[in-house]
């Protein structure tokens, strides 16, 4: 568990309650790259950045569901150049 940053507000907190809200968060949400506590008596605010997960497209072409035609042979790529494009 290795978080960038982490600000606790209205008091102090250990290191040990800082990772078991860190721990609890990254179970649910996945990776948790910034995260600021605040404390409230007895209430907890967790307000927290997770990880940016890359997006790959996926476009439904000729019948395949494809993110990149790189592996496609040339007749299929030609099949692909040939096809009519309809806009919206």
């Amino acid at each position: 568990m290795i978080i960038e940053k982490v600000k606790v507000n209205g008091g102090e907190l250990s290191a040990t309650e800082v990772e078991n809200y860190v721990n609890y968060l990254e179970e649910k949400h996945g990776k948790i790259v910034e995260l600021t506590i605040k404390l409230d008596g007895e209430f907890v605010d967790l307000a927290f950045v997770k990880e940016v997960v890359p997006f790959e497209r996926i476009r439904r072409i000729t019948g395949y569901l494809v993110g990149t035609m790189d592996k496609w042979n040339n007749a299929k790529s030609s099949e692909e150049a040939d096809r009519v494009h309809h806009s919206l």
